[in-house]
């Protein structure tokens, strides 16, 4: 099997680079582009993200090898019936989903008889929008695919490969799975800025400017995962919700031990804590995942 021509539903921060990395990386693919926001498509067309901005979902995809959904996960259903009559018969469909259980169920009711082999790329900033994109954003990032049980191997293979092009690292996993793994990784993490940046800003002692002026370097960092995107973390939380709360609920405890800890003075139980939580950032950095350098390398 072989790629020649993918068509990329959804033209925001991840299928703006996915249209500029293939465009890049794998210059001999042909690609094609819908968004459901006019406005998008015409900014998508000024920027040159993909080669056609077609004006429905149906024709981006009529000859396509590869199909990336990159829709909010609960827009995953309505947009794979979109592109069901016009799909063509061998072309796999994908997507760049944070969680994986409900995108399968969704894509397979909607595309019985397809190729459907969900993919999340692990990577991404807290900007949205086709000029958020750029080429570099999945290189040595990975990529998880999760094949449903009984997956065709070719075509899980030509996925890898694909990803592979665009400087992707590749895993296969199980869905479930996936979805579990990035409750803790990346889901928790997000729902604990967002609550943390919410908290501060409805402190009636403390002026929201005060906040702003006085941000040291952790709430900061807090303030930049809580400015993603809302409505793809909306459909995020709502679409793992038995993944998110199995790990909520763990994360709860663990929280109420260290209130007990700062209460009763163990300061020993403090500092074993810190010390392994120091040991799972230096394993980031090693695995190649972030930047050593303060501030994240970010240059000023």
């Amino acid at each position: 099997m072989s790629i020649d021509r993918v068509a990329i539903i959804g033209l925001g921060l991840l299928g703006g680079s996915i249209g500029r990395a293939v465009a890049q990386h794998a210059p001999a693919i042909a690609t094609s582009g819908y968004d459901a926001d006019p406005a998008v498509r015409a900014k998508a067309r000024e920027l040159g993200l993909v080669a056609t901005i077609s004006n429905t979902a149906a024709d981006a995809v009529r000859d396509a090898d590869l199909v990336v959904l990159c829709v909010p996960v609960g827009a995953m259903a309505a947009a794979a019936r979109d592109i069901a009559e016009a799909l063509p018969p061998q072309a796999i469909v994908s997507d760049v989903g944070s969680s994986k259980q409900s995108v399968l169920d969704d894509l397979r009711a909607a595309l019985p008889g397809h190729a459907v082999i969900p993919a999340h790329p692990v990577a991404g900033t807290e900007q949205s929008g086709p000029e958020a994109g750029f080429a570099s954003l999945f290189e040595n990032r990975w990529c998880i695919l999760t094949p449903p049980e009984g997956a065709d191997e070719a075509a899980v293979e030509t996925l890898s490969e694909f990803w592979r092009k665009l400087g992707a690292r590749i895993e296969i996993m199980d869905a479930e799975h996936h979805d579990l793994v990035l409750a803790v990784t990346s889901h928790i993490p997000h729902l604990i800025a967002y609550t943390i940046v919410g908290t501060a800003s409805d402190l009636e002692e403390v002026t929201r400017g005060e906040v702003i002026k006085y941000s040291a370097g952790g709430f900061r960092d807090f303030t930049r995962i809580a400015a993603s995107d809302p409505t793809m973390w909306r459909d995020v939380f709502l679409n793992n919700k038995s993944a998110v709360l199995e790990m909520l609920g763990r994360f709860t405890e663990d929280l109420t031990a260290l209130q007990r800890a700062i209460r009763s003075g163990d300061g020993d139980k403090l500092h074993d804590l810190f010390s392994r939580t120091r040991a799972i950032r230096r394993g980031i950095i090693e695995e190649g995942q972030d930047d050593e350098r303060p501030d994240f390398g970010r240059e000023h």
